[in-house]
């Protein structure tokens, strides 16, 4: 089986955010103060999509997209402090307001799994859980306030509909109650908690060094939850029921560079990514969490061959290479700024050599990670590329 079963480079804009329809023949990707949207043949994924429609209503740069779980419905939000819900009506999708009351950037939006009501995140210290309001024709919003004192970074909704977890820049992992009377059912009781009214406070984890939070995920059966962190660690807390301390909560430290998002590929397996531009598998349970492969085989590019020198002149040689002008430092940090890389200058040229590409599919951070399908995940990262991989 190969690694990845499809790569659209679509354009050379970084993606934020990307999500597949519930069916997969729709994908939605972030790019600056649009929305991309791309019609998909899931029959043949290896097949080049088809732009069909651009979501132009934002001022600002779009931080987060999503589809309703019946694919009825775009959501996306965006610094502009707003959020939209975008309906395909009479051959093209048409916005509907959201009543959001932040006064800060929106940061990241989600469908519950019910398609009733969505949370947005935001840079105001608030949550913002909506529902549909039929008189009106808009979307009204209920406020996740305290304890929350810094950006919120992340959602995700617990399989329930109800519970909400966030991570935030203040390195808190925090699970709520989404509960909105008149929309939702009651809940089941479960390890998180038996009576749920709006707002409750169900858990509140934090990792060791305090690091922002990237990514939260709930497992499939919603009885765990997984985070990851600036500091390159991945968290995993197992509640036991309201009041009680969780059965078990674990942090793996680990070498790679920070990561950005985390996935559930079954209770037992999570998927993460991040600056690494390679996904990495996690297997384990309530009693210990470990690595268990890369989904690609990384080299590291960064180490050159030496030259061969004649022994006459090693020494003049090796003081050229030391030897970087003021123009060529400054030509590093722009290729850095723009490319995630930097054409290493060769002795007595000002340009350098062709950079070496990365030896994972995608060349930048990857930013996002999505279910795909049964094993298989999709990502979206900085180099513009959407990539769907075998795990």
């Amino acid at each position: 089986m190969t690694k990845a079963s499809a790569i659209y480079q679509l354009g050379h804009l970084p993606i934020k955010d990307h999500v597949f329809s519930p069916d997969r023949t729709i994908l939605a990707v972030t790019k600056e103060n649009e929305v991309e949207i791309y019609k998909i043949n899931p029959a043949r994924l290896s097949d080049k999509p088809k732009l069909v429609a651009n979501l132009r209503d934002h001022d600002k740069t779009v931080t987060s997209v999503d589809i309703s779980p019946d694919g009825s419905r775009v959501l996306t939000c965006s610094q502009d402090r707003n959020a939209l819900v975008w309906e395909f009506r009479d051959g093209e999708f048409k916005p509907t307001l959201v009543l959001l009351r932040i006064n800060r950037a929106a940061t990241v939006c989600r469908w519950s799994p019910d398609g009733q009501k969505f949370a947005v995140g935001s840079s105001d210290r608030i949550i913002a859980v909506c529902y549909y309001e039929a008189e009106n024709d808009w979307w009204i919003s209920k406020h996740l306030k305290k304890p929350i004192k810094s950006t919120i970074t992340t959602l995700d909704w617990h399989p329930n509909g109800v519970l909400l977890a966030s991570g935030s820049t203040d390195g808190h992992v925090r699970v709520f109650s989404g509960y909105i009377k008149g929309i939702d059912n009651k809940p089941e009781p479960s390890v998180w908690g038996t009576k749920l009214p709006f707002q409750t406070l169900c858990g509140d984890f934090t990792n060791e060094t305090l690091a922002w939070i990237h990514g939260v995920k709930f497992s499939p059966n919603g009885d765990a939850l997984a985070w990851v962190a600036h500091d390159s660690s991945i968290g995993v807390v197992y509640p036991q029921g309201e009041g009680l301390a969780p059965r078990s909560i674990l942090n793996v430290r680990t070498n790679y560079l920070p990561f950005e998002s985390v996935v559930w590929a079954s209770d037992n397996s999570i998927v993460v990514g991040g600056f690494n531009c390679n996904l990495v598998v996690f297997k384990g349970d309530e009693s210990n969490w470990q690595e268990a492969y890369q989904i690609e085989e990384q080299k590291d590019l960064t180490k050159e061959t030496p030259r061969n020198r004649n022994n006459n002149n090693n020494d003049d040689n090796d003081d050229d290479d030391q030897e970087i002008t003021s123009h060529q430092a400054l030509n590093m940090f722009k290729q850095m700024d723009l490319k995630g890389r930097v054409n290493k200058p060769s002795m007595g040229s000002s340009t350098g050599k062709a950079a070496k590409a990365l030896s994972t599919i995608h060349q930048n951070t990857i930013v996002s990670i999505k279910n795909f399908a049964n094993g298989q995940v999709s990502t979206s990262g900085i180099d513009g590329k959407v990539v769907i991989f075998n795990v």
